[in-house]
């Protein structure tokens, strides 16, 4: 259980950098940018995402699960793989939310956050990534 506690607090300051990244791209490029304002949301939310993955596997190999033994390389590619698969359900779901059902994209994106970081992140890091 101390595992999951400290991964969810890993997931919630990378959720941070996310939202930060997110929200001061959205202000940036919707002041410098002929983009339509859902494309905007739609992009500074993966350059978000990025970040956020970036600082979740740093937090995850060096704090949570500790795993220094392993080749951070080895780790790095297993990570990128749940990664990628973390943004395309981040944006994807993202889209449907925000597309379909009208809901704004900052609710939509903390309703996908945590769900992706519960049900998907945690395990495959846990069993898969940094095992």
């Amino acid at each position: 259980m101390f595992t999951f506690t400290k991964a969810q607090i890993a997931s919630l300051l990378a959720t941070g950098v996310d939202f930060l990244v997110t929200l001061l791209l959205v202000r940036i490029l919707k002041f410098t940018s002929v983009m339509q304002t859902a494309d905007i949301w739609y992009l500074s939310s993966a350059v978000g995402n990025v970040s956020g993955g970036i600082t979740n596997f740093l937090l995850g190999r060096f704090w949570v699960f500790q795993a220094r033994e392993g080749k951070w390389h080895f780790q790095a590619g297993k990570y990128i793989l749940v990664w990628v698969g973390n943004l395309l359900l981040n944006v994807s779901v993202l889209f449907l939310l925000t597309h379909y059902t009208g809901m704004n994209y900052l609710l939509a994106k903390i309703v996908v956050s945590i769900g992706v970081a519960v049900f998907y992140n945690y395990v495959l890091q846990k069993r898969f990534v940094f095992k």
